[in-house]
This record gives structure tokens, C-alpha cells and sequence, in this order.
């Protein structure tokens, strides 16, 4: 397997390496002969990388005749569209038969050569709304870490390009040999859920000290109590009709829609940080039951309680028992 990937000055270290390094790892381990990996770029020489770090020994354009796979591991910002000269070499490789892989945002140069028109695709979370403005009739998704079409390939941030780059090890190799890899690495052979789970969803707080503000830091300490809209009105001194504007013109959000999420944030830190059961965190943050949890937590992060407190639990062993 030739893997041709992609190197532009200003590239970061991580992105470069991730591909190099699954990709490497199968040769080191002896696991096929036949893998390869080139880098190259638009003229043969060295690129900088953003780090400052000079790359030699760069290939020219003419490394992607050679390649089954051509990979895209990111993308310069402020995402320049593909040039001419690019966009004709990974339409060339695609139409030999070669797999494209666009790995974060390098998806916004897999999408410029129309190879992703009428497809599903993915990026870095962050630059989803600009993927979907860049391809009228392309679909984005932001809820999965990669997306395998079978010639063309996109992933999600960052550590994603890992997940992927590891998903076409076990396409092409098997199953045993991507977990020999992973294990060699350190890594997880598959991480269940989308990116969903590890975005930031920062909410609009009111900039003063403001009746929705006071509201809020009075709710933030009583999760585990209902809290209703008129509940919340009531202690605003307002009018339901009255709060529920006034909060969704300092918060962009509803009351309902904010509680929810400051309730799924507390079960993310409960879950990072303690050995409570389901149920005793259910409990804690107002969800009444463990089904009614697992099911919103399920719609917000793509993966269940449990499942995420095996990737990111931080503090093993026991703690403090949760509150009466």
C-alpha cells in the first residue's frame, strides 16, 4: 500500500505526524511489506512547518501517480480554496482508482474538488458551519469521527485523523492487525460515539449582574431539584412570558434547553471525576432516573454514560459519596 501525504508550509507537527506515525507503524511492525508512506506538496524540497520545524526530503506532485492513498491530513487557515494544479492531481488520483483521504481540515480541499457533492462529509467541529456554506449538495456531520465513502474518506479534529487512518489499517489489513497498531500506540482500536462528545458547547451568560444572571448561578446549585420554567420565573420575579424572552435574549437558548445542558455538564464532570453509579448521578443532577439520563446523554454526546466514563474517567478509584 503507497500512501502519498500531503505537506504545505505552515502545516502543525500533530496533523503531519498522525498519518506518518499509524501508517509507519504497521511497516515497523511488520504487519505488511508492502506500505509506503510519501510525503509531497505542490513543488519537490522542504516545507516549514507552523512550529517553525523545517521537513525535507518533500516530494513533488508527482508522488500522487504513485500512491493508492492520497492523503489531506489538514488545511492552511484561513482555508484557502484548492488550486488548479492540486484540485487536478487528486481528481487524477480518485479517478485511478486511489482512495482520498481529507483528515480534519483537509476535508475543505477533498470538498473543492466536487468529489464530495451529494456525499456526507466531516471536519474539525468548529469549522462544520463553513464545510457545509463551502458545497451547496454536500451534507455535514458532525456527529461521527469519520465518514468512509470507500474512495473518499473525511474525519472529524484533530485525534480523529488517528481513528481514521487506524479505520483504513483494519479496512485493508484486518481487524488484529489495527489493534496490534493501537496497542503499539498507546491508543483505542476504536473509540465508540461521534465527536458530538468532546465539543465545547459554551452558552451565552449575561455580561452584568442582571435578574437572568442571578436566576442562573441560584439554578447552577439546585440541578437536583426540579426546576421548572415557572420555578425559575418565580424566583426571577417575572412573568413566564416575561423571563422566558428576557432569558432567551441573554442566552440565546431557552430556560428548558439551558437547565438540560447544565445538567448533562454536571453528569460529564460527575462521570470524569467519581465512581457514582448512573443512578446516584441521575439523581444528583435532576434526572429523576438512569434511563432518563442515559437517553439525553445519549442524544447529546452520540455515546452513552457509561461509555464516557471509560474514555475520560481521570481520578480512579473511590470518592465522596454523592449528596442525600
Amino acid at each position: 500500500m503507497r500512501i502519498a501525504i500531503y505537506a504545505f508550509d505552515g502545516i502543525t507537527m500533530f496533523h503531519l505526524a498522525a498519518p506518518m506515525m499509524v501508517f509507519g507503524e504497521v511497516g515497523r511492525l511488520e504487519l505488511a511489506a508492502d506500505w509506503e508512506t510519501r510525503l509531497w506538496s505542490d513543488h519537490p524540497g522542504s516545507v516549514r512547518t507552523v512550529e517553525g520545524y523545517p521537513v525535507g526530503e518533500v516530494a513533488g506532485p508527482e508522488a500522487v501517480d504513485w500512491a493508492d492513498i492520497v492523503v489531506i491530513p489538514s488545511w492552511p487557515i484561513p482555508l484557502p480554496p484548492v488550486s488548479e494544479s492540486l484540485r487536478e492531481h487528486i481528481s487524477a488520483a480518485h479517478g485511478r482508482g486511489a482512495t482520498i483521504a481529507g483528515l480534519c481540515l483537509g476535508a475543505f480541499a477533498v470538498a473543492d474538488t466536487g468529489l464530495l457533492d451529494d456525499r456526507s462529509a466531516v471536519t474539525h467541529w468548529e469549522m462544520m458551519p463553513q464545510l457545509a456554506e463551502r458545497r451547496p449538495g454536500m451534507t455535514s456531520d458532525e456527529s461521527v469521527l469519520y465518514i468512509d465513502h470507500g474512495d473518499v474518506l473525511t474525519s472529524a479534529g484533530t485525534v480523529s485523523a488517528i481513528d481514521a487512518c487506524l479505520h483504513l489499517v483494519r479496512k485493508h489489513l484486518g481487524s488484529a492487525a489495527a489493534t496490534r497498531v493501537a496497542r503499539s500506540l498507546v491508543i483505542a482500536p476504536h473509540r465508540d460515539g461521534g465527536q458530538a462528545q468532546y465539543i465545547e458547547r459554551p452558552l451565552a451568560r449575561a455580561a452584568t449582574d442582571t435578574a437572568i444572571s442571578r436566576v442562573q448561578e441560584w439554578a447552577l446549585s439546585r440541578l437536583n431539584e426540579p426546576l421548572t420554567v415557572d420555578r425559575l420565573a418565580s424566583e426571577a420575579k417575572m412573568s413566564r412570558r416575561s423571563f422566558v424572552r428576557q432569558f432567551r435574549n441573554a442566552t440565546a437558548t431557552t430556560p428548558a434547553r439551558w437547565i438540560l445542558e447544565q445538567r448533562l455538564n454536571s453528569a460529564r464532570v460527575i462521570l470524569e471525576t467519581t465512581d457514582w453509579s448512573v443512578d446516584e448521578i441521575a439523581t444528583a443532577c435532576g434526572f429523576g432516573s438512569a434511563v432518563t439520563l442515559r437517553q439525553n446523554f445519549m442524544t447529546a454526546y452520540s455515546t452513552t454514560p457509561t461509555a464516557y466514563r471509560r474514555q475520560f474517567a481521570v481520578v480512579p478509584g473511590t470518592a465522596a459519596a454523592p449528596p442525600a
